[in-house]
C-alpha cells in the first residue's frame, strides 16, 4: 500500500471521496482508515507504527475543530505526512488549519488548504511525492496537467464564442 490516508471522524469522509477519485484515476494504492488523535490515540500510533512495514511511502491526516491528527502522526513517523484542515465545527475549519500548519520546528507537517479542495491537493502532492521514484505516476501527472490545461483552454473558447 503505497498511502494510508487517516480520518479523525467518519464525517471527514466527503474529503475521502476528493482522495480516492484521484488515486483510483492513478491506480496507487491506499487504505483510508477512521482514528482519532483524541479518542483512538493508541489506534492511531498501531496504524502508523505499522504503515512503513506494510510499504506505506506517504501518510494524510485529515481532521477537524483543532484536532491535531496529522501533528501527532508526524510524530511517531519518519514518513512523510500531508495535514488536511477539515472544514467542521464553528469555524469551519480555521481552528484546524492553524493546528495542522503550525507545528513545531523539528516535526514538519505538509499542510494543504481547508476542506474538499485541501483533500484534492493533498492527493497530487502525495503523487507527486511518489513520482520522485516512480515515473509512472511522473509520466500520469503530467497528462494530468495537460489535461487541466485543455479544460481551460476549452472553456475560454466556449466563453469567446458566447
Amino acid at each position: 500500500m503505497d498511502v494510508l490516508v487517516l480520518f479523525g471522524s467518519g464525517s471527514d469522509m466527503a474529503v475521502g471521496e476528493e482522495i480516492k477519485k484521484i488515486f483510483d484515476k492513478f491506480d496507487v494504492s491506499y487504505e483510508i482508515r477512521i482514528a482519532s488523535a483524541h479518542r483512538t490515540p493508541a489506534k492511531v500510533r498501531d496504524l502508523v507504527a505499522s504503515a512503513e512495514k506494510r510499504g506505506t511511502r506517504v501518510i494524510i491526516a485529515g481532521a477537524g475543530m483543532s484536532a491535531h491528527l496529522a501533528g501527532v502522526v508526524a510524530s511517531e513517523t519518519l514518513l512523510p505526512v500531508i495535514g488536511i484542515p477539515i472544514d467542521s465545527g464553528p469555524l469551519k475549519g480555521i481552528d484546524a488549519l492553524y493546528s495542522t500548519v503550525n507545528m513545531p520546528g523539528g516535526v514538519p507537517v505538509a499542510t494543504v488548504s481547508i476542506g474538499k479542495a485541501g483533500g484534492k491537493n493533498a492527493a497530487l502532492l502525495c503523487l507527486r511525492i511518489l513520482a520522485i521514484t516512480d515515473a509512472g505516476v511522473r509520466a500520469k501527472l503530467a497528462g494530468h496537467r495537460e489535461d487541466m490545461a485543455r479544460e481551460v483552454e476549452e472553456a475560454d473558447r466556449r466563453q469567446a464564442r458566447g
